[in-house]
């Protein structure tokens, strides 16, 4: 198709003023697509700043760069005005630390992870293994720490790991997260299958009291977040310092590092228990609801909050 001068223009406008962009589906805290969703992993994983653009929220966009890097599917990658590729092409470069290079950062680690297999376990994969000659077992954990088993091609250049005569192959961020990791095969009231033991995942969203908030807080060990719109923090506000998501203020606590303790608020601890997953699942370990939210803190803490 042709592309639209003033749509051209947009477009390089955008590339001009950002030397990295990722055209995508939906936003990076969001990804609307699983392709988007790699992406955006391969790009955070590297720890480098990107902007992005959400095609579905723009209908020109969406199918002017397709045309205009002569691209026929989202995501995009671009870096200094140039097109990389797709989601498969930024994560082969990635995993390569052909992106790295091509970003001016340092080499990637490609340290193989430290792994335990347990002799059932290895039992049990040998067994795929047999069916499959020249295939090697490959591990994948994304960012969310879900671990995915496939059978690949043996990559004699990939990160591999051995535990009890079993080699497995990872990805470059996975071989970062699969550290320290346990597979065992499990035949209990838990199922039939392997399970896997990672430390590296984020713990669970922990409950917390309104007073040990309250506690925390005051003490500086732990940042409140205050999910609610600024017209319900109107009627009702805590007397203790707190967050936002107003603005750009949920992006600003998703660049805070993945170990911050972070604390959720709502009115009566829905809202803010779904805001607390969301932020586990980036990564962050050392996160809480409050339980109860403003009408228990009104209850327990201090009484002069309205209740509405």
């Amino acid at each position: 198709m042709s592309l639209d001068p003033a749509l051209r223009s947009r477009i390089e406008t955008i590339l001009n003023d950002n030397r990295v962009v990722l055209f995508m589906k939906g936003q990076p805290s969001m990804p609307q697509c699983g392709f988007s969703a790699k992406a955006v992993g391969a790009l955070q994983d590297l720890g480098v700043e990107f902007a992005h653009v959400n095609v579905l929220a723009d209908a020109e966009i969406r199918e002017g760069i397709k045309a205009y890097g002569d691209w026929p599917t989202i995501p995009q990658l671009y870096i200094d005005g140039e097109l990389v590729g797709g989601s498969d092409i930024v994560l082969q470069m990635a995993a390569s630390g052909e992106l790295s290079s091509v970003l001016g950062l340092a080499a990637p680690d490609r340290t193989p992870p430290r792994i335990t297999v347990t002799p059932a376990a290895v039992e049990m994969l040998k067994g795929a293994l047999a069916d499959s000659p020249g295939a090697s077992l490959q591990l994948g954990i994304d960012a969310r720490f879900q671990p995915n088993f496939q059978l690949a091609p043996y990559d004699e250049g990939a990160i591999a790991a051995e535990s009890n005569g079993l080699r497995v192959q990872f990805d470059l961020a996975s071989a970062r997260r699969a550290d320290g990791i346990t597979i065992d095969w499990v035949d209990d009231i838990r199922g039939k299958g392997l399970a896997i033991d990672n430390p590296n995942a984020p713990k669970p969203v922990q409950e917390i009291s309104v007073r040990d908030a309250d506690d925390l807080v005051r003490a500086g060990n732990v940042m409140l977040v205050d999910v609610r719109p600024a017209e319900e923090r109107a009627i009702a506000a805590v007397g203790v310092p707190f967050k936002s998501f107003d603005g750009n203020g949920r992006a600003e606590l998703e660049a805070l590092p993945k170990d911050t303790a972070l604390a959720f608020l709502c009115h009566h601890g829905g809202r803010s228990a779904q805001a607390a997953e969301q932020f586990r699942t980036l990564g962050f370990s050392k996160v809480f609801n409050v339980t109860g939210g403003i009408d228990a803190w009104s209850d327990e803490v201090d009484n002069g909050v309205p209740k509405y």
